[in-house]
């Protein structure tokens, strides 16, 4: 005898009916710039919302990729971005795990501090920041991008890794310490392992944060040899002309890393849940 599948209420349907417009607008635009990536500029003009499966190609895909400096914009921003996400999750886990394991005077008014960081627009920072590269000599460097990515993202960093850490329970630290680990080596062998999925999140963050930037690379670099990808994509808009193909396309190619890098943020997180579980 077969179990009768129980009614689902009409909430759940409702639900499941948001949740598919939500993602269909969130869908396709991504779909819509994919598309108008495969037409030609002359289409384009004439036709703007015509959908037709005539006439379409990778040209402009390729044109991106041989004939403008696209590739060398790509790799300095993995460059950056990598980097930014580097010492952010370095300084950011070691802050973090100060601030949820020591229980010192001031140490509420340190995260106000970081969050009051966190809340100053970029823009309040850009000619302070420009003066204070070109004083260093760090203009139109990968490290002085880095350096001013890393002070919008590391607040955030140490605001998340610390409540990561609060959600550790001290005693499996403790015991590890009686059996004769120090401070460093119970945070390195307990504690980082079960914060796993905490890591890849913010350093995804991170790294979309870095990887997005226009105001910051706009200002700080002045060549291709360390401009970024959203700065090159604005460079493509001339006086007179705007590229439709061209831009879409390199929209569409700006978005394969991002995609690619979350799904090994995924498996990250998955076998970093799995190498933190706990046997009893």
């Amino acid at each position: 005898m077969t179990a009768l599948k129980k009614k689902r209420p009409v909430s759940y349907h409702l639900v499941n009916i948001g949740i598919g417009f939500l993602a269909l607008f969130a869908i396709l635009p991504i779909i819509w710039t994919f598309y108008t990536s495969l037409r030609t500029n002359v289409d384009i003009n004439k036709f703007p919302t015509k959908f037709s499966f005539s006439n379409l190609s990778f040209d402009a895909y390729f044109g991106v990729w041989r004939d403008t400096n696209f590739p060398m914009l790509i790799k300095n921003s993995l460059i950056v971005s990598t980097m930014t996400v580097i010492i952010s999750l370095a300084l950011g886990t070691f802050a973090g795990y100060a601030l949820s394991r020591s229980k010192f005077r001031g140490r509420q008014g340190v995260l106000l501090v970081y969050l009051a960081i966190r809340l100053v627009p970029g823009v309040l920072l850009l000619i302070p920041m420009y003066l204070f590269m070109n004083r260093l000599g760090l203009l139109d460097s990968y490290i002085g991008l880095t350096l001013a990515y890393t002070t919008f993202t590391l607040p955030a960093t140490i605001w998340l890794m610390k409540g990561f850490f609060d959600s550790l329970p001290p005693d499996l630290e403790n015991a590890a310490r009686i059996d004769g680990c120090s401070r460093m080596g119970a945070m390195w062998r307990i504690s980082i392992p079960l914060v796993l999925p905490g890591l890849a999140a913010t350093g995804t963050l991170t790294a979309i944060t870095a990887w997005n930037d226009v105001l910051f690379a706009l200002l700080l670099t002045s060549s291709d040899r360390t401009r970024t990808w959203p700065v090159g994509l604005r460079e493509m808009i001339g006086e007179f002309q705007l590229p439709w193909e061209a831009l879409t396309a390199t929209s569409i190619l700006s978005l394969l890393p991002v995609v690619i890098g979350f799904a090994l943020v995924g498996r990250k997180m998955v076998a970093g849940i799995t190498a933190g579980s706990l046997k009893d």
